[in-house]
C-alpha cells in the first residue's frame, strides 16, 4: 500500500467545524511539534489554566502511553490530542474519564468513519482486535485537573505500524481520513458525554462501555505494577471503572479480583 497524501491539519477548518458543534472548548491550539501534548497541558494546569483547553500536535518527540511506553506516529498520519478538564465530581469517580473518552471515540468513529470499534480495558480502542487508539489520563490531585490524551492512528500503512497488533483507520477502510472532521466530531461528542458525567455521575459511561467492550467475557491475564499476575475471566466493570476478574489464586482456589491499575492481555479462547 502506497503512503497516502498527508496535508497539515487545517486549524481554521477545525475551529470552524467545532464551533458549529460545541461551545465547551475554550481554546484549541495546533502545534507542529512538541514533546508531549499531555505534558504540555499538565504544565498549563499547574499554572492555573482553565478547563476546556485542547492541544493537538502534528508530531510528538516524547509521547508516552500507559506504563511509560514510548508512542510514535509519522507526521500527519495520526491525531495526537490532549484536553484539559477540571472535574467537579468526587475524585473516586475520575478513573472513569478515560472510559468516557473511549466511549465517545467509539461512537465518533462509527458515526463519521463508518467503522465498528471495540474497547479494551482500561484505555485502548480496537478495530478487528487490533489497536487503533490509546487513551492516557494524567494530571494532579493537587491542582484539581485531569488531562486526557489520545493517539489515534489515522493514515498509517501496514509498514508504518509500530507493532503488528496495531491498525489504522486507513487499513480499516474508514469512510473518511479527514483529521479535522474526526477531531471536531470527537471533541463535540466527548464534551456532551463529559457534561452528562458531571451532572449525573459515571453510570451512563460505564453502561455504554459495557456495551462496546471487547474485554468482558474474555479470558484475560492481568499484570500488576508489583509483578503479580492474575488470569481469569473478565466478568464486569465496577461503578468506578475497575475491572472485575474471576480466576484462581496460586493454589487453585477461586478468587474475584477488582483491578484498578494493571496491564491486561486478551488471551486466545482456551488459554
Amino acid at each position: 500500500m502506497s503512503t497516502p497524501m498527508r496535508t497539515p491539519l487545517d486549524r481554521a477548518r477545525l475551529r470552524s467545524l467545532l464551533s458549529e458543534k460545541s461551545d465547551f472548548w475554550t481554546e484549541v491550539d495546533v502545534v507542529e511539534v512538541t514533546g508531549s501534548t499531555n505534558a504540555d497541558l499538565v504544565g498549563v494546569a499547574r499554572r492555573g489554566g482553565g478547563e476546556g483547553r485542547v492541544l493537538i500536535a502534528e508530531q510528538q518527540t516524547a509521547g508516552r502511553g500507559r506504563l511509560d511506553r514510548r508512542w510514535t506516529c509519522p507526521v500527519g498520519a495520526g491525531l495526537m490530542m490532549s484536553v484539559l478538564l477540571r472535574p467537579g465530581r468526587p475524585r473516586r469517580e475520575w478513573g472513569t474519564l478515560s472510559l468516557a473518552a473511549a466511549v465517545a471515540l467509539e461512537e465518533t468513529l462509527r458515526a463519521v468513519a463508518g467503522v465498528a470499534a471495540r474497547l479494551k480495558w482500561p484505555n485502548d480502542v480496537l478495530i478487528g482486535g487490533r489497536k487503533v487508539c490509546g487513551i492516557l489520563a494524567t494530571g494532579g490531585a493537587e491542582d484539581g485537573s485531569v488531562v486526557l490524551g489520545l493517539g489515534l492512528n489515522v493514515s498509517l500503512t501496514e509498514s508504518e505500524l509500530p507493532v503488528p497488533e496495531a491498525t489504522s483507520l486507513l487499513l480499516a477502510g474508514a469512510a473518511t481520513l479527514e483529521r479535522e472532521v474526526i477531531a471536531a466530531e470527537f471533541l463535540a461528542h466527548f464534551a456532551a458525554v463529559y457534561r452528562t458525567w458531571g451532572e449525573s455521575g459515571p453510570a451512563h459511561v460505564v453502561e455504554r462501555w459495557r456495551e462496546y467492550s471487547a474485554t468482558l467475557g474474555r479470558n484475560v491475564e492481568v499484570s500488576f505494577p508489583n509483578g503479580r499476575k492474575v488470569a481469569g475471566v473478565a466478568t464486569d466493570i465496577a461503578a468506578d471503572g475497575r475491572l472485575v476478574v474471576a480466576g484462581r489464586d496460586g493454589e487453585g482456589r477461586e478468587e474475584v479480583v477488582t483491578v484498578a491499575a494493571g496491564d491486561v492481555v486478551h488471551l486466545r479462547r482456551g488459554d
